[in-house]
C-alpha cells in the first residue's frame, strides 16, 4: 500500500500546473516520477496526501510553488556530454567567429537549461584562449529549478561528477579538496558565465543576440506547439547565422525554414529565417 493517496483527479491537476507553468507535458507514464518526488515535499510538509498537498500549493504558491517545479524538473547532466557538439565548437564555430565578428570582438552564448552548470562550465573550457584577449567572450546560463542553479554557481563537484574530465583539464580548472572528495571551479572559469534563473515560456529579458544557443534536453518534455513557439523565439535572438543545438533524442521538423540542419542535432539559422 502507499504512503499517500494520490487519485487520478490529483494527477491530473498537477499535470495541468506543471503545463501551465513551464510547458512541461506530464504523461501517465511519469505518474510514479511525480509520485516520488513530490512525496517527499508532503513528508517536508508533514501532509497526508496529495490532495492536502495541492490545497497547501494553492494556498502557499510564493512559499511552495519554486520546490514544487524543481521537484518535477528533471536534471541530468554531466561535462562535455555530447561531445561532437563542443569539438564542433571548436573546429567551426570558433573560427567562423572570429572572421564573421572581428569587428565587434563580441561573443554571446546561452545555455538554456545549464542544470548543475557542467554545460557552461564545459563551453568555458572549451572557449578559453579561444579569442584574443581584448575579446568580450560571455556565456549566460538559466535554469528554471533555483536549486541546480544554486548549485551550478557554487560549483562545486564531487569526484564522480568530473570522472569523464582528464588531469590536465583537473589541474587546470579546478581546486581539488584536502580530503580529494570534491573539486571546486577555480574562480578564473567562472568569471565568463552568467547563471540566471528563467522560465522559457515566459519573457526573457535578455536582448541577444546570440551566436549559439544550446538547449539540449530540454524540448523533450514539450508538446509540439511549444517547441514550435520556443524554436521561433530562439531564431528571433540569433544572430544572422547563429547556432541551435539541441539534445541528442530531439529534433526540429523541416517546417522550421528558419534553420539549416547541420546533422547531429545541431541546426543554423538560415537565410529564410526571419
Amino acid at each position: 500500500m502507499r504512503e499517500f493517496l494520490c487519485t487520478d483527479c490529483d494527477f491530473k491537476k498537477i499535470a495541468n500546473l506543471v503545463y501551465s507553468a513551464c510547458g512541461i507535458v506530464l504523461g501517465e507514464h511519469k505518474r510514479e516520477m511525480v509520485y516520488s518526488r513530490l512525496a517527499r515535499r508532503i513528508r517536508e510538509r508533514k501532509l497526508t496526501d496529495f490532495k492536502a498537498y495541492l490545497e497547501y500549493l494553492d494556498n502557499n504558491k510564493d512559499q511552495e510553488f519554486d520546490a514544487f517545479i524543481n521537484a518535477i524538473t528533471t536534471n541530468l547532466t554531466s561535462f562535455f556530454r555530447e561531445v561532437h557538439h563542443f569539438e564542433f565548437i571548436k573546429s567551426h564555430l570558433v573560427p567562423a567567429l572570429l572572421k564573421t565578428n572581428k569587428d565587434s570582438r563580441r561573443v554571446r552564448i546561452w545555455s538554456a537549461g545549464c542544470s548543475t552548470g557542467e554545460e557552461p562550465y564545459s563551453l568555458a573550457m572549451t572557449l578559453n584562449n579561444a579569442f584574443p584577449s581584448n575579446w568580450d567572450v560571455k556565456i549566460l546560463a538559466t535554469d528554471l529549478d533555483s536549486n541546480v542553479l544554486a548549485k551550478a554557481q557554487k560549483g562545486i563537484y564531487t569526484a564522480a561528477n568530473v570522472n569523464g574530465l582528464d588531469d590536465v583539464q583537473l589541474k587546470r580548472w579546478f581546486l581539488k579538496s584536502k580530503n580529494g572528495e570534491n573539486y571546486k571551479v577555480k574562480d578564473k572559469l567562472q568569471e565568463s558565465i552568467s547563471f540566471r534563473r528563467l522560465n522559457l515560456l515566459q519573457d526573457w529579458p535578455m536582448k541577444g543576440p546570440f551566436d549559439l544557443i544550446l538547449c539540449r534536453n530540454v524540448v523533450i518534455y514539450f508538446d509540439k506547439e511549444t517547441k514550435d513557439q520556443l524554436f521561433k523565439r530562439y531564431a528571433n535572438i540569433l544572430n544572422e547565422h547563429g547556432y541551435l543545438f539541441l539534445g541528442h533524442s530531439e529534433s526540429m521538423g523541416k517546417e522550421h525554414s528558419q534553420y539549416n540542419s547541420l546533422g547531429k542535432t545541431m541546426y543554423q539559422k538560415g537565410h529564410n529565417a526571419r
